[in-house]
């Protein structure tokens, strides 16, 4: 007997809206998850308030704050987001759970514009699966750029928020404390690279690319 098999469903592309905010032009991230009204605030920037007035506008139930890494143009947003809605969990990679309120730490001592926010009330390590309203994402540690670096990866859909490992046409600065430059090229070959090539990136600066694009193209690290 011939037995009739569901049709493949298709995976929706989470609607992640991106802001470009601070005097470093900061990609800052919303992801809401399409079968609820949660979302993640993702590296929240210095001047966030259009982020939250989107997140409002929407009427989005923020979840938590995650961090792809905790310099300080990816966490001086923390005490506006706060300050809008009061008690959100803020998750960092382990290896920068005490960076939050420590300016020399998250480089902000050296800027001119000291940084100390609070958290993190929790942290997470390489492979450790984020449930945002039924989404997994998985986190890829991508260290070099600094020490917890992560990519957050949504594997249904082929999109990884990368942080600032790698950029389209460029990867993240190692002339950093705690960075190291061949570090960061073994987490973008070995990390990152081996993702499908159709996965969409979105990176804590610029415009968005592709795996295949920065394989093919990219002059800092070929595969």
């Amino acid at each position: 007997m011939h037995t009739p098999t569901n049709p493949p469903t298709s995976v929706a592309t989470p609607d992640i809206r991106g802001y470009e905010l601070g005097p470093y032009s900061t990609n800052s991230y919303v992801i809401p998850s399409p079968d609820d009204k949660s979302c993640w605030i993702v590296d929240p920037s210095f001047d966030c308030e259009p982020l939250l007035d989107d997140v409002r506008a929407r009427g989005l139930r923020p979840a938590g704050i995650v961090l792809t890494h905790a310099h300080c143009d990816h966490i001086a947003g923390i005490p506006d987001v706060l300050r809008a809605f009061p008690g959100l969990p803020i998750l960092v990679h382990e290896a920068e759970r005490d960076w939050l309120g420590e300016p020399e730490l998250n480089l902000s001592a050296f800027s001119g514009m000291p940084v100390s926010v609070p958290g993190p009330t929790g942290t997470f390590r390489d492979g450790d699966m984020l449930d945002l309203g039924g989404m997994p994402w998985r986190v890829i540690h991508t260290p070099g750029h600094s020490p917890g670096g992560v990519a957050l990866y949504h594997e249904p859909s082929g999109t990884a928020l990368v942080g600032d490992a790698l950029f389209a046409g460029s990867i993240g600065r190692t002339d950093f404390p705690g960075a190291d430059h061949d570090t960061l090229l073994h987490s973008i070959r070995t990390r990152l690279y081996t993702l499908p090539d159709s996965t969409v990136i979105l990176p804590g600066h610029g415009p968005k690319s592709t795996i295949a694009r920065e394989k093919r193209s990219n002059p800092f690290v070929r595969a």
